[in-house]
């Protein structure tokens, strides 16, 4: 689950990247608008935090050219104006929800969650599959009624394919959830993780699907 942070003040962005990162998110946080268009142009990305008053580019300019482009990514919009009618405008521009500086750590959380679980069309907060049972808020994970440790890297894994169950994801989309535009990655750090998911909830649970990369089938 990778987000991108935009926001250019040191104290605010540290302050996001801990709760986010702790909440279980992976993140890419830039400060600029280039360095938010370079990463939206080359990173699957789950939602966007996004402030409107950043250097070189406007996070508006950005929002629009999102929506102007088709992509409806979900985005938050995080700013120091926060009068009703810039409210209005920029949920008119395109954002998804709003939040005016200063704001609640425990918010912006309960904000993403909301968006996450709006973009991939469900409500619910527990997913089952077969004998296995995801509560998404607590990231707890049980297989036949016994809790199953995972790695936030295995965690994320498998929040992305449970929720696009019988559409294959390909290793650069769970790449890309994982450690975002601006880390390394080891060429087989995938086929380590889903091999060591299988281990624990299944030999079934993870197919591979030759040439394109993994899916969870439909139960």
């Amino acid at each position: 689950m990778r987000i991108l942070l935009v926001e250019d003040d040191d104290l605010i962005g540290s302050g996001l990247e801990i709760g986010l990162v702790e909440a279980g998110y992976s993140l890419d946080w830039v400060r600029d608008g280039h360095a938010a268009t370079m990463a939206l142009a080359t990173t699957h990305y789950l939602m966007v935090v996004l402030d409107l008053g950043l250097p070189g580019k406007s996070g508006s300019d950005i929002l629009r050219g999102l929506r102007e482009g088709g992509d409806d990514i979900p985005v938050l919009v995080l700013t120091a104006r926060g009068t009703v009618a810039d409210r209005v405008r920029g949920l008119d521009a395109g954002a998804d929800d709003y939040l005016a500086k200063p704001f609640e750590l425990s918010e912006v959380l309960a904000r993403c969650r909301a968006l996450v679980r709006r973009s991939q069309g469900r409500g619910q907060e527990t997913i089952v599959w077969r004998e296995i049972e995801v509560d998404v808020p607590s990231r707890t994970v049980m297989r036949n009624k016994t809790r199953v440790v995972l790695t936030a890297k295995e965690w994320t894994i498998v929040h992305q394919l449970l929720t696009h169950q019988g559409v294959p994801q390909a290793k650069r989309v769970l790449e890309d959830h994982l450690y975002g535009w601006l880390d390394g990655v080891e060429s087989n750090t995938i086929e380590v993780h889903v091999s060591n998911l299988r281990k624990k909830l299944g030999t079934d649970f993870i197919r591979t699907v030759r040439g394109v990369g993994y899916v969870v089938e439909k139960p």
